[in-house]
């Protein structure tokens, strides 16, 4: 009787496992590889154009 309680734990323990490693996993892939990340990656890079620029000119009007 013992013998078949650890093994039913043993074994829910590895499904548990098992089941946290793969979650894990799809959400660590989802959130490096999505595309929509990516995407607002460019957005952010040519924001911090579009704002460095901005403020080259608005300097380069308060030195007149």
């Amino acid at each position: 009787m013992l013998n078949t309680t650890n093994n039913t734990i043993i074994i829910r323990n590895y499904i548990i496992l098992t089941a946290t490693v793969m979650f894990t996993a799809m959400g660590l892939t989802d959130t490096f590889s999505a595309p929509t990340r990516i995407g607002q990656q460019d957005r952010i890079n040519n924001f911090g154009q579009v704002l460095s620029a901005g403020l080259v000119s608005y300097s380069q009007t308060l030195g007149r």
